[in-house]
């Protein structure tokens, strides 16, 4: 079992989310208004250099540990117990049958026999959870139950990246599952009319890929990366202008562009990410029965440049719309409503995770 709290913990207490991506770390807190309104107490952003995470795995442990700890600072956050997430990559999942009416003990038991099927490494080596997901809608009796198994070492990275600002990791989630949840949310909030057989295609645009998961009604149906991020457009600044990746990291984010930006490489980029926004959706369309879907929502801190939603929407004919997490809460004192618009498609899965202090 997980060394902390696990995926599936039902910690009760206040906890911060804590989203450590390959381009920066996020830190999101929320409360609850005393007529029940979330609140977003702090939150804040630490970018990471280049190299430092690599596909989900830390390269520089100090150096994002010291990341960490100068964003736990700048969001001012009081609070030690905090969420944080592991990639899909470094997680497997799967889904079984059980018999209803098991103790924990015997349940236990049938899980670490069924994982061994499925997980390719000794029992000895992983942190193993699950939980009950339901009842099984085909066998009547059954239960449903999710195993999550990772490597110990994933599990222990991210739990000292957390202790090294001071804090008490009492939750790793999933990345995904932590996006899911705060999209979902979202889309109670943000999208009236809505109805359980919705269909909202997320799609997580990071630093070099973009994962899309098809969700309906608070579960995926369908999920797959792209490689393709907002890095690209980094390089299209540095070999447009001659720049330095670093320079045309730190450009790109102080919008200090040259005037011709927008056209000469801008909207080439802002083409080839609707491209492979459709590219998706139609990989979708044609290995599943659907062909279409209600709703598109962008995420992460390429979602929000100039023109992206509505090209998105030409080429697909599917609306569009930037994905910010915080809408329909209240903002604490400490909470500069200006700058969170321009930064609110970034935390997205930070706020999946701070959510688990109420959704768990």
């Amino acid at each position: 079992m997980f060394d902390l709290a696990s995926l599936f913990s039902r910690e009760p207490a206040p906890l911060v989310g804590v989203d450590v991506s390959a381009s920066s770390v996020k830190v999101v807190e929320l409360s609850r208004s005393r007529a029940g309104q979330l609140v977003l107490e702090r939150c804040a952003l630490e970018p990471l250099e280049r190299g430092w995470i690599v596909d989900g795995n830390i390269e520089k442990f100090d150096e994002v540990a010291d990341a960490v700890r100068r964003v736990v600072r700048k969001a001012g956050s009081k609070t030690r117990n905090a969420a944080l997430a592991l990639p899909a990559s470094s997680v497997i999942t799967r889904k079984i049958v059980l018999p209803g009416g098991l103790s924990d003990a015997e349940m236990e038991i049938q899980v670490e026999s069924e994982a061994n099927q499925y997980i390719p490494f000794s029992l000895d080596e992983v942190s193993l959870d699950f939980c009950v997901a339901g009842p099984c809608d085909t066998s009547p009796g059954d239960v449903e139950v999710l195993i999550a198994a990772s490597r110990k070492e994933k599990v222990q990275d991210r739990q000292g990246l957390a202790e090294a600002a001071g804090l008490k990791p009492v939750v790793v989630d999933i990345e995904a599952y932590a996006s899911r949840a705060a999209a979902a949310r979202l889309v109670d909030v943000a999208l009236p009319g809505h109805s359980v057989e919705s269909l909202v295609a997320l799609f997580e645009i990071g630093a070099t890929a973009t994962g899309m998961q098809i969700i309906r009604n608070g579960e995926t149906l369908y999920e797959r990366d792209q490689a393709f991020g907002g890095a690209q457009l980094t390089q299209m600044i540095a070999r447009q202008y001659g720049f330095s990746a670093d320079e045309a990291e730190l450009k790109k984010r102080t919008a200090d562009l040259p005037e011709d930006y927008a056209e000469a490489v801008l909207r080439p980029f802002v083409n080839s990410m609707t491209q492979e926004i459709s590219r998706a959706l139609q990989y979708f369309f044609t290995s599943t029965p659907h062909n279409r879907v209600d709703r598109i929502l962008l995420a992460g801190g390429t979602a929000s440049i100039a023109g992206l939603t509505d090209a998105v929407t030409d080429q697909t004919a599917f609306a569009c719309s930037v994905a910010n997490p915080f809408e329909g809460m209240e903002f604490g004192s400490a909470i500069r409503a200006s700058k969170i618009t321009r930064e609110a498609p970034s935390y997205l899965t930070a706020t999946g995770l701070a959510l688990r202090r109420f959704f768990q």
